[in-house]
């Protein structure tokens, strides 16, 4: 991760810098020394490329004097419309324009408040993360990957007191988008768990149920879809008690499938490779309780992912076969690669029963509907309870990982009827994400719960304002911002 140093408000001297600049507003501070340093050079070259300082857009100047190699301007917008999102883009934007320059870089950030130059970082690290741990070569004409950032603020020891907790929050998004990021060959279940376990020197209990543990408890529907894969399957349960004793947790659910070819319903060929993303809830909500646990949270938070393969063999779930869920209902399996529900319905029921959560959030890959709804740019929302969609639906609009409600009408359960069993696990291809929603509410027994349907949103085609082409991270900021906001202290 890149290392993150932050420094009086001085003008190095030399080297490659970006400086953080509003629109509208003359040359001021270090933006104004370093210009009268080279003669004017980066005005001149403002007004030359007619450069208005727009968010997260840049003006690169090179060789302009003073013993300046590389001096980017980074535009912030609008002073009085700025936000910590906002200056996040820009702390992206600044890194990746750095990055071009080598390994080491500064950044200008002294006409911001100490809490905007935290996240002015947070956007740096976020903006310079790269999944690279299978490469034996470097790439042919990619830019270096920076290691070191020196961020120059007005209050250096106030912005590094703004960026501790945020910095939790950045390692809990690499945790995630790494985990995510992995080969299906090189996490499967039981070594997912082990990645999980790791969370105990944070601080977090780690508690693992293996096959046996399911069985007992009557995991009829998870252990269905996991019978075809020769990898175990696992439900791991993650703690943090940073609340009162006593007090009941919030709850985070995860699908994390950590392959899912279809099964007998085998997908098609082309783009089963990025099936490796479908344990994307699940590594949402690792990365969310690392972030947690990393900035000392105070609340009693619970963090729940079941783990399976979803494989082809002579043993593997046939459709039409019919499971019994923790819950005592039973679902005819009519299609085997409608499998996440069938795993979250075993652990969401799981959750509400043991820990009583003040309120249960899952994530999952689980329908290609709702990218056909939604696109990438939102993830789909559906929740029994106002109070805590609009507390999500917020938190989206303010952290940049944006949902859109849906419905969840009642009579969308009838689709899902059996006629020989209490449910089918699919009920058509009308309204598919919001029938896969209405399965799972099936088994949250009126705990106030939101199910999160990020299928379009884990991992992206391309670079985005605040991650690199692959995956996203997505859930993590979104999640710690909604403890932090509304359900914590």
């Amino acid at each position: 991760m890149l290392d993150i140093a932050f420094s009086d408000a001085t003008a190095p001297a030399g080297g490659t810098i970006a400086i953080l600049a509003p629109s509208g507003t003359a040359p001021a501070g270090l933006f104004a020394q370093v210009d009268a340093a080279t003669g004017g050079a980066l005005a001149r070259a403002a007004r030359a490329a007619r450069f208005g300082f727009e968010l997260a857009k840049t003006c690169v100047v090179l060789a302009p004097g003073a013993g300046y190699d590389r001096v980017i301007l980074v535009g912030l917008g609008a002073m009085d419309s700025l936000c910590a999102t906002q200056v996040e883009r820009a702390g992206v934007a600044a890194a990746r324009a750095v990055a071009q320059g080598g390994e080491q870089g500064t950044i200008v950030a002294d006409s911001l408040t100490p809490g905007f130059a935290a996240h002015a970082a947070l956007g740096a690290v976020l903006g310079s993360y790269r999944f690279d741990s299978y490469r034996t070569t470097p790439r042919k004409g990619e830019a270096g990957k920076l290691a070191t950032v020196s961020v120059l603020a007005a209050d250096p020891a106030a912005a590094q007191a703004a960026w501790q907790p945020l910095l939790a929050v950045a390692r809990g998004v690499f945790l995630c988008r790494d985990l995510v990021s992995e080969p299906a060959n090189m996490l499967r279940p039981p070594e997912f768990e082990q990645r999980i376990l790791a969370l105990r020197d944070l601080g977090v209990e780690v508690e693992v149920l293996d096959r046996d543990a399911m069985h007992k408890l009557g995991f009829g529907a998870l252990l269905g879809v996991a019978q075809g894969s020769d990898a175990p399957p696992r439900t791991v349960i993650m703690r943090w008690n940073g609340g009162t004793q006593g007090e009941a947790p919030v709850a985070f659910v995860g699908k994390g499938v950590t392959f899912d070819s279809g099964g007998i319903s085998i997908k098609p060929a082309a783009g089963m490779d990025e099936m490796k993303t479908d344990m994307g809830g699940a590594a949402a909500v690792v990365g969310t309780m690392a972030a947690l646990a990393g900035r000392k949270a105070r609340v009693n938070a619970v963090g729940v992912v079941g783990l399976v393969e979803n494989m082809l063999s002579g043993n593997a779930q046939r459709p039409g076969d019919v499971v019994r869920t923790a819950a005592g209902q039973t679902v005819e399996v009519l299609n085997t690669d409608a499998e996440g529900r069938l795993v979250l319905a075993d652990v969401l029921w799981y959750t509400q029963d043991r820990f009583k959560p003040r309120f249960m959030v899952n994530l999952a890959t689980l329908t290609g509907a709702i990218v056909v709804s939604l696109g990438v740019e939102r993830a789909g929302l559906f929740s029994n309870n106002d109070e805590l969609a609009g507390h999500l639906s917020g938190t989206g609009e303010a952290t940049g990982e944006k949902l859109w409600r849906m419905p969840l009408d009642a009579a969308y359960l009838e689709l899902l009827r059996s006629d020989i069993a209490d449910l089918k696990n699919i009920g058509g291809r009308p309204g598919g994400s919001i029938t896969g929603a209405k399965f799972l509410e099936c088994f949250v027994n009126e705990v106030p719960w939101a199910h999160l349907d990020i299928a379009g949103t884990v991992f992206s085609p391309r670079a985005t304002s605040h991650a690199p082409k692959g995956a996203t991270g997505f859930g993590v900021r979104l999640l710690d911002r909604l403890v932090s906001t509304h359900y914590e202290g």
